[in-house]
């Protein structure tokens, strides 16, 4: 026997309230199993304590998801970041709207997975680390199109929407994406918690944005991330946001939300580490100005990077008050490369005006120093690390200190990219103005790199 869908009630519901010029719809506790709901302008909609809003499974539960929407600009990112429709949730040039808790999203008929870009050139697609993985692994995680007829992959996802709250919610298995929000105005993602099977809140071609408050365990994937893609067909910078007070980590799926904070799963699809982390990239074609990161906590995740690949300018980021620990890569990674996924004519990509300052990473894993990475052609300008200290476990060997890597510019930006890195605690190369004011660097045991290494770097004058 079918199971009861609450779909066309909760959309009834929305599309009433909207036709009287906005109010509230109110699920209340309970158990409510739906496909698509479209949210529309000036409506709230409420979970209340103990409600659950339960991703309908089109294999059990005789129903599909909204299609995912024809897209021409549909090249230069994957499938997911593409389509907003094929969602649990969704609202497209709405007005005026919020998702508020204190209930709970379980994306239990969501999938994960999606297609890749059509980008042809394919270059930096997929990280280096997925080198050894076969065909059949991959065609698992980069489905053909034609196999997500049906299916939704993201809990929540608005485009173009302006004056947006998420407040309060929880988020379990939310598919590709818990949130995405793609060229949104006005957004406030407050006091969510999000234990989910990829990645977490991402805020694309966004501007003026608060992320505060927030609990983001991603072992799969990035926790809280910004990007400036094409999904828009246009060059829209991600601009004015701030990330504070929020916690990001890479625990076994589903233990942050029931306590037990697992710690068996070592890595992640792509055969790098886990990573849960907070990340600017790695989809950069707009750009990204005036970002600040402060007072958040990322336990057991890869470390803070900010990257610029696929051309666009990030300037004046500034990341503070930041602590780490159970590192599993590098814990600061800055990177310019030349992916330059875009159509004919992208620049070159540039970093300028970057300061970390108080932040305090400790239990690092060794492999992979803090890397702060330009290019010839396009050095990272004006980086500042002021009051940082980095505590590695120490190990490396010395073999690792004769490495010197090239610049990979098409490389997908990983720290693990480079292998191991030829020191333990901070390695740069092609940085015109780095200052650095207090940088203290420690091992707990023994390693037989030395510190630091500077390759093609100018440091600031003080």
């Amino acid at each position: 026997m079918t199971e009861r869908l609450a779909t066309g009630a909760i959309n009834a519901a929305i599309a009433h309230a909207h036709g009287r010029g906005g109010g509230e719809v109110v699920l209340p506790a309970g158990r409510h199993l739906s496909f698509s709901i479209r949210l529309l302008s000036g409506v709230t909609l409420k979970l209340e304590e103990g409600c659950v809003l339960e991703a309908a499974d089109p294999a059990l539960h005789g129903g599909t998801y909204d299609a995912a929407e024809p897209n021409p600009h549909d090249l230069w990112q994957d499938f997911g970041h593409s389509h907003w429709r094929n969602s649990l949730i969704w609202g497209e040039d709405v007005e005026d709207i919020a998702i508020l808790g204190p209930g709970r999203i379980d994306g239990a008929g969501l999938t994960r997975e999606g297609p890749g870009s059509r980008w042809k050139k394919q270059a930096g697609e997929f990280p280096l680390s997925m080198r050894g993985l076969s065909a059949e692994a991959m065609a698992e995680l980069s489905p053909q199109v034609e196999a997500m007829a049906g299916l939704g992959n993201k809990a929540i996802a608005l485009k173009r929407a302006k004056r947006v709250r998420i407040e309060g919610l929880t988020i379990f298995q939310g598919g590709h994406f818990a949130v995405l929000a793609t060229g949104c105005e006005d957004l406030i993602l407050r006091d969510l918690v999000v234990d989910t099977n990829r990645d977490g809140l991402d805020i694309d071609a966004c501007r003026r944005v608060l992320v505060s408050g927030c609990r983001v365990n991603t072992p799969n994937d990035d926790a809280i991330v910004l990007k400036s893609s094409l999904a828009l067909g246009e060059l829209i910078p991600t601009e004015d946001v701030v990330i504070e007070h929020c916690e990001v980590s890479g625990f076994d799926p589903g233990t942050m939300l029931d306590g037990t904070f697992g710690r068996t799963q070592l890595v992640s699809p792509d055969q790098d580490r886990v990573t849960g982390r907070i990340k600017l990239g790695t989809e950069s074609n707009g750009g990204f100005k005036d970002i600040a990161i402060r007072d958040c906590r990322f336990v057991r995740s890869r470390g803070l990077a900010l990257e610029v690949v696929d051309g666009g300018t990030m300037e004046n980021v500034v990341c503070e008050r930041l602590h780490l620990s159970e590192v599993t890569t590098a814990p600061i990674f800055l990177r310019v490369g030349d992916r330059r996924r875009g159509p004919e004519g992208t620049l070159l990509g540039a970093m300028r005006n970057i300061v970390l300052r108080d932040i305090e990473a400790v239990d690092v894993l060794p492999d992979y120093a803090a890397t702060i990475a330009g290019l010839p052609d396009s050095p990272i300008q004006n980086v500042t690390l002021s009051n940082i200290r980095l505590s590695y476990r120490g190990g490396g060997s010395a073999e690792w200190a004769q490495r010197r890597p090239g610049d990979l510019p098409q490389a997908y930006p990983e720290p693990s990219m480079f292998g191991p890195s030829p020191v333990h605690g901070l390695w740069a190369r092609h940085v015109d103005g780095l200052k650095i004011d207090t940088l203290i660097i420690e091992t707990t045991t023994p390693d037989a790199r030395p510190e630091r290494l500077f390759e093609n770097v100018r440091e600031a004058e003080a």
